[in-house]
């Protein structure tokens, strides 16, 4: 069959960059590290101008807003790519997305997943020219262990910018929270319920559980030292706005953590900066979460929280 089509060429071309170094870190044995993220942007057909100089998608280089993906894993250490081709709906939507490496539960404790978290932001905005960022415009979205780090980063404390990047801000103006782990000490609970009730269960003591890794340090004090890194703890007037997403089928991560942290924002006369979505059916992570209804949903609140308005 031979035909002739026209398309058209509404779509721009993503591109994108990787092994981008954010941060210099050591691991907990004092071994350097060097922290990545890669960056999808639109900003024209970079093979066409590789070859000929010049490409067909026009010279727009208007600053974008840009959004922070962080992985999940447990707090165990994820591929920053892993999963972030299901972020590439936000950079056809005109986002600047970026996808972060952050030190392991193995490579780290509290706060040093945090403190990379602030850094990225920062680089972000110190390098907001070279990848065509507008500073003033910068969300944070993550799933699981990520969605805890993110809706950490989004109550804006301050208190973890580390001396890289410093003269720029680690605040975000925007929030999506996917199934976060955000209330540290009910998990811990969780966990201990379990262990003390199915000899099977995964794990047999605290400092084995996900969060009792994090922490690291003395079990006695984990509890207390946990709720410092806890969003519902710290929900203030600088808090960004925040979607929440969670299953309500969730085995690993009880949705009830989410409609807890929901209704501290409420207590705090902050429930108009939040929004807050029970997927029906889904559990950690599942396809409910990436759906096209499911992305509208996600695209929108950043469209109304990260674009200017005409």
């Amino acid at each position: 069959m031979k035909q002739k089509i026209k398309p058209g060429k509404e779509r721009k071309s993503i591109n994108f960059i990787d092994n981008i170094v954010y941060s210099h870190q050591k691991d907990l044995d004092g071994n350097g590290m060097e922290l990545k993220m890669s960056i999808m942007l639109q900003n024209g057909n970079s093979e066409m101008r590789l070859a000929i100089g010049c490409d067909d998608e026009g010279d727009d280089k208007k600053p974008k807003p840009a959004i922070l993906w962080v992985p999940g894993g447990g707090y165990r250490g994820c591929d920053k790519n892993l999963m972030v081709a299901e972020m590439a709906f936000l950079a056809d939507a005109g986002y600047v997305v970026a996808s972060m490496y952050y030190r392991s539960s193995a490579e780290g404790h509290m706060p040093d997943q945090i403190v990379d978290v602030e850094t990225a932001v920062r680089f972000l905005r110190a390098h907001a020219e070279e990848y065509e960022i507008d500073p003033e415009r910068i969300g944070i979205i993550g799933r699981s262990a990520g969605g805890h780090l993110s809706a950490l980063a989004a109550m804006n404390t301050g208190l973890y910018d580390s001396g890289e990047w410093s003269g720029y801000s680690s605040q975000v103006q925007a929030c999506c929270d996917m199934f976060g782990p955000v209330e540290l000490v009910q998990l811990m609970e969780a966990d201990a319920y379990h262990m003390e009730h199915d000899p099977d269960y995964r794990w047999k003591t605290v400092e084995e559980t996900h969060a009792g890794a994090l922490m690291g340090g003395d079990p006695a004090t984990m509890k207390e030292r946990a709720k410092a890194y806890c969003p519902p703890n710290l929900v203030s007037e600088q808090m960004a706005p925040i979607m929440i997403l969670h299953g309500d089928c969730d085995k690993l991560v009880p949705w009830e953590i989410s409609d807890y942290f929901y209704q501290k924002i409420a207590e705090a006369g902050l429930e108009d900066r939040a929004e807050f979505y029970i997927l029906e059916g889904a559990g950690h992570g599942t396809k409910e979460f990436f759906q096209p209804e499911t992305k509208k949903l996600i695209r929108e609140f950043f469209d109304r929280k990260l674009k200017r308005q005409a």
